[in-house]
C-alpha cells in the first residue's frame, strides 16, 4: 500500500490483517490501525515501485496498465467480451529506458507478486537444470498468484535457435514455449519480457499466445526528459530559481538511467564543494546543511562526465566550432542556416507553412574547402548531435553487416535527435550501382540509403549532410529532391574568404610585420586546409631559426609560400562550376577527363 511522502519518496505500508478476512475496500470511514513496529519482509517478494516513480513514458504506462493490470485485477472484463487476456508483454528498447521499472510498478500498483529471471542464474552446464530452473520460478509464480514474471534480457536466454551452438540454448528456448502454452487464460499469472535486440529473438516466443504484444519504450523526447528530471530532482535541494526545462532541453538522447546518473553526479559536485568547509571528525551543523543548495553549474559539470548510454555504441558528439571558426564561404553559411538550423531550432516555422524541411544536403567542391568543419558548425548553432560517419566504419566483407551498420546508425539519430548525421566521402560508400567490383556490398549500402533516406518520415529532427570532392559518381537516385534536396557547391576561398581564413588561422599567433592583406592576395588557388598549412609551417620556421622565438614574421610566411603549394587552380574551380551546372538541371554525369587536370 502507497502511504505518506516522505523526504521526495513514498513509504509503503503492508497490510497484515483485515476484518472481514478476504478481499476488502478501504475507504473513509475504515479504522486503520498502524503497528508500533514494522513487520518483517514478506516471503512473496514484492516490488515498492509506483507509478510516480516513472516518468516521460505515459503512452507506454497505458498500454502496458491495459493488458497486464486490468487482467490482473478485473478478470470480469474479459470473460464478459469472452476473450483471453495477454499472456506475455515484450518491452524492447535501449538500456536504461524504464522497462524493468514499468514491470515492478505494475506488479505493485496491481498487488502482483514479482518475479524476476535473469540470464545467468538460469543458465547451467548441467543438462537439465537450466529447464529445472525455469519451471521452478513459474510453479512458484503460478502457486502465488496473481503474480508477473519478469525476464530482463531476453533475448541471452532464449535467442534464435538456429543461430546458436550450444545445445542448452535450444533447450531452454523449448521450455520457455511449453511454459508460457500452459499458462492458464485466467491472466492470473503474466510474463513480462524486455530485451534491448527484439530482433534475436526466437521468432516462436514472439506469436499471438505467448508474447501477444510488443511495446518499444523508447528514448524520451523533451517533455519526457523533464518529467524524469522532475522525479530525480524532487527530493533534492535545488538553488531558487533553478530552471530544469534548459536541461531538459540539452539532453538529448539521454534516458532515465542516464538522468538518474546525471541528477546523482550533480549531488556529488555539491557535496565535493562543501566538503573543504566540512570537518568529518566532528557533527555537521545544522546551517551548514541547509545552505547546501545544488547549483546550475553543479549540473553543467556533471553534463561533462556523463553521457548517453544508449548511444554509446556511435560516436556522437555536440561541435563546439562555430561560424566564426569557418572563415568566409557566406553564402554557403545563409543556406545552411536556412535548410538545417531553422528546420531544428524553430520546426513550427516550417509546420506553419506546411512544408517539409530538407531531409539531406550534398556539399561538393575540392578538398580542404571546410566542407566538414561547416557541417559541425551547423550542428553546433542549431545545438543537435553530429554523428560522423567514414566509409571504412561501414565496410564490411560480410553479407549484411554493411546494410546493418547503416541502419544502426540511422536508429541512433533518431534516439539523439535532433541530430546531423555526417557522411563524409560518400562517394566511396555509394557510387553508381553496377560500375563497382566489390561483390555488390555498395550496392547493397546504396539501397539501404535510399530506404532510411525514403523513411525519414519517422525520424523527425534527423537531418544527413554528406560531403564529397566527386558527386558526378555518385549515384543519381539519392540526388533527387527527397532525399539529398539541395546540393551546395562549396568553392574555393575568394579573397575576402581567404583574409577570413587568415584572421581564423593568425588568431592566437604573435605575428611581427606581417601584412595579411598583401598576403591574402597572393594566396590565389590556396583553400582553408592549405591557409591553415601555411600559418603553421610559418610557425615552425620561425621555431626552427629560434626554438625561444617569440613572433612570427613576414619572411617566414614567404619561406612557407615556397613549402605549402595550393591545391586548387582555376581549371579545377571551372570543373566545379560546369558540374554544378549540370547537377542543377538533375543530369549528374562523370566528366573523367576534366578531372584529369586536378587528380
Amino acid at each position: 500500500i502507497q502511504g505518506l511522502s516522505l523526504m521526495g519518496g513514498a513509504l509503503p505500508f503492508v497490510a497484515v490483517q483485515t476484518k472481514p478476512g478476504g478481499i476488502v475496500q478501504v475507504t473513509e470511514s475504515t479504522e486503520i490501525q498502524v503497528l508500533d513496529e514494522p513487520v518483517k519482509d514478506s516471503e512473496v517478494p514484492m516490488t515498492n515501485v509506483t507509478y510516480e516513480d516513472i516518468g516521460g513514458l505515459t503512452d507506454e504506462l497505458l498500454r502496458v496498465r491495459e493488458m497486464i493490470e486490468l487482467p490482473l485485477k478485473h478478470p470480469e472484463l474479459f470473460n464478459r467480451l469472452g476473450i483471453e487476456p495477454p499472456k506475455g508483454v515484450l518491452l524492447y528498447g535501449p538500456p536504461g529506458t524504464g522497462k524493468t521499472l514499468i514491470a515492478k510498478a505494475v506488479a505493485n500498483e496491481s498487488g502482483a507478486a514479482f518475479y524476476s529471471i535473469n540470464g545467468p542464474e538460469i543458465m547451467s552446464k548441467f543438462y537439465g537444470q537450466s529447464e529445472e530452473r525455469l519451471r521452478e520460478k513459474f510453479e512458484e509464480a503460478s502457486q502465488n498468484a496473481p503474480s508477473i514474471i519478469f525476464i530482463d534480457e531476453l533475448d541471452s536466454i532464449a535467442p534464435k535457435r538456429d543461430e546458436v551452438q550450444g545445445e542448452v540454448e535450444r533447450r531452454v528456448v523449448a521450455q520457455l514455449l511449453t511454459l508460457m502454452d500452459g499458462l492458464s487464460g485466467r491472466g492470473n499469472v503474466i510474463v513480462i519480457a524486455a530485451t534491448n535486440r527484439e530482433d534475436a529473438v526466437d521468432e516462436a516466443l514472439r506469436r499471438p499466445g505467448r508474447f501477444d504484444r510488443e511495446i518499444e519504450i523508447g528514448v524520451p523526447d523533451r517533455n519526457g526528459r523533464l518529467e524524469v528530471l522532475q522525479i530525480h530532482t524532487r527530493g533534492m535541494p535545488l538553488e531558487e530559481d533553478f530552471d530544469l526545462e534548459y536541461f531538459a532541453n540539452i539532453t538529448h538522447g539521454f534516458v532515465g538511467a542516464d538522468l538518474s546518473a546525471l541528477s546523482r553526479e550533480a549531488a556529488m559536485k555539491t557535496l565535493r564543494r562543501m566538503l573543504p568547509d566540512l570537518d568529518l571528525d566532528k557533527p555537521i551543523p545544522p546551517e551548514l546543511l541547509e545552505n547546501m543548495k545544488v547549483t546550475r553549474d553543479d549540473f553543467l559539470n556533471a553534463l561533462k562526465e556523463v553521457e548517453p548510454s544508449a548511444l554509446r555504441e556511435v560516436m556522437i558528439e555536440i561541435p563546439r566550432i562555430k561560424w566564426e571558426d569557418v572563415g568566409g564561404l557566406e553564402d554557403v553559411k545563409v543556406l545552411l542556416k536556412e535548410m538545417v538550423v531553422q528546420p531544428i531550432s524553430n520546426p513550427e516555422m516550417f509546420e506553419r507553412m506546411g512544408i517539409e524541411p530538407p531531409r539531406g544536403i550534398l556539399l561538393y567542391g575540392p578538398p580542404g574547402t571546410g566542407k566538414t568543419m561547416l557541417a559541425k558548425a551547423v550542428a553546433n548553432e542549431s545545438q543537435a548531435n553530429f554523428i560522423s560517419i567514414k566509409g571504412p566504419e561501414v565496410m564490411s566483407k560480410w553479407v549484411g553487416e554493411s546494410e546493418k551498420a547503416v541502419r544502426l546508425i540511422f536508429k541512433k539519430a533518431k534516439q539523439a535527435a535532433p541530430s546531423i548525421v555526417f557522411l563524409d566521402e560518400i562517394d566511396s560508400i555509394a557510387p553508381k550501382r553496377g560500375f563497382s567490383h566489390d561483390s555488390g556490398v555498395t550496392q547493397r549500402i546504396v539501397n539501404q540509403l535510399l530506404t532510411s533516406l525514403d523513411g525519414m518520415e519517422a525520424l523527425k529532427g534527423v537531418v544527413v549532410i554528406a560531403a564529397t570532392n566527386r558527386p558526378d559518381i555518385i549515384d543519381s537516385a539519392l540526388l533527387r529532391p527527397g532525399r539529398f534536396d539541395r546540393l551546395v557547391l562549396v568553392p574555393a576561398p575568394d579573397l575576402s574568404s581567404r583574409r577570413k581564413i587568415l584572421d581564423v588561422h593568425t588568431a592566437r599567433m604573435p605575428l611581427k610585420n606581417v601584412d595579411l592583406d598583401n598576403l591574402a592576395e597572393r594566396l590565389e588557388g590556396y583553400v582553408g586546409a592549405d591557409i591553415q598549412g601555411l600559418c603553421r609551417e610559418a610557425a615552425m620556421i620561425a621555431l626552427r631559426e629560434n626554438p625561444k622565438a617569440k613572433r612570427v614574421k613576414n619572411e617566414h610566411f614567404e619561406q612557407a609560400i615556397t613549402v605549402v603549394r595550393p591545391s586548387s587552380s582555376k581549371e579545377v574551380m571551372d570543373y566545379y562550376n560546369s558540374l554544378q551546372g549540370n547537377l542543377e538541371k538533375g543530369m549528374p554525369r562523370s566528366e573523367k577527363s576534366k578531372y584529369d587536370i586536378y587528380t
